[in-house]
């Protein structure tokens, strides 16, 4: 249990934001998106936007390489020179309580030492919840709080569990001065202070939360955005820049960006960034499911 008075989660009050649209593709860092904002004002602030967005590129080109153990890496790594730093990331950090897995640095290991690919190790999760009931699929209980669009191992978004788990929360959880939060809310009662927090965020639910359109914004194919796509990209942005400072260059690649990925690092980090504000994260913390199986920042 972690005690609110010790060092309260209060106290970290990040100047840097980051966003990351993750891929667990091949080629990862073609799709893969990663946004900087810097906090240039308070959470509550209305007369201006209380952040800035200083930088938004693929993460192939920000890593030098495309390839996904290159730009996973480089991802870890960035974590870890971070100072002062919210991480709102875009893939699923745990896994539901009902796969019996136990606590949060056992799932890692499930993770790190299965001897297959994110495929296969999909389809043993399916089993395993076939075992233990009658769904092949089952929800964490935030995937269900925030409208999460898919369950955590999905065919469609597992290859991003699996890569994200294993070759980037692996690299950093339980590293000084980092929280991967729920799951490490101790690092609040070290000795050292914490320098940087990492928590999972999702685009979508950030749109649902803000009763924004949460589709036909990503154009399929990777072809320029049609009409229905800008239209519907031009309703996110208008919003989004009442929060962050946008210039002319970023808001036309945010526009053109064919698969909406440069959107979603910036949603990523700006729904983390209002959450980690909002919520009350001594009672997340001891929560009897969010520090085993995660939860959404959004």
């Amino acid at each position: 249990m972690v005690n609110a008075n010790e060092r309260p989660f209060s106290t970290f009050r990040p100047r840097n934001v980051f966003g990351v649209d993750f891929s667990g593709a091949r080629l990862a860092g073609k799709n893969a998106w990663i946004a900087e904002l810097n906090v240039i004002g308070d959470p509550g602030q209305t007369t201006s936007p209380p952040l800035k967005l200083n930088d938004l590129r693929p993460l192939g080109r920000a890593a030098g390489d495309d390839e996904r153990d290159v730009v996973c890496r480089f991802l870890a790594d960035s974590i870890l020179a971070s100072h002062d730093a919210l991480w709102g990331m875009d893939f699923p950090f745990g896994l539901p309580i009902e796969l019996g897995l136990d606590d949060w640095p056992s799932q890692l290991e499930h993770v790190r030492s299965h001897d297959g690919d994110a495929k296969s190790y999909g389809r043993d999760l399916v089993k395993t919840a076939q075992l233990v009931g009658n769904a092949m699929h089952i929800r964490r209980l935030t995937d269900s709080e925030t409208k999460t669009p898919f369950d955590c191992y999905h065919y469609r978004i597992i290859y991003q569990t699996f890569h994200g788990m294993r070759d980037v929360l692996a690299r950093v959880a339980g590293q000084d001065a980092t929280a991967v939060m729920p799951f490490e809310a101790h690092a609040w009662r070290a000795k050292s202070p914490v320098r940087r927090v990492v928590v999972e965020a999702c685009p979508s639910s950030t749109l649902k939360r803000w009763s924004l359109p949460h589709q036909n914004y990503k154009q399929p194919g990777d072809q320029p955005p049609d009409a229905v796509r800008r239209r519907t990209r031009r309703a996110i942005l208008k919003v989004l820049s009442s929060s962050v400072e946008i210039s002319d260059h970023r808001w036309r690649v945010m526009m053109n960006n064919p698969g909406g990925d440069a959107i979603d690092a910036v949603l990523a980090g700006v729904g983390a960034w209002q959450s980690w504000y909002r919520d009350d994260h001594s009672a997340i913390a001891n929560h009897e499911r969010y520090p085993i199986e995660g939860r959404v920042y959004c």
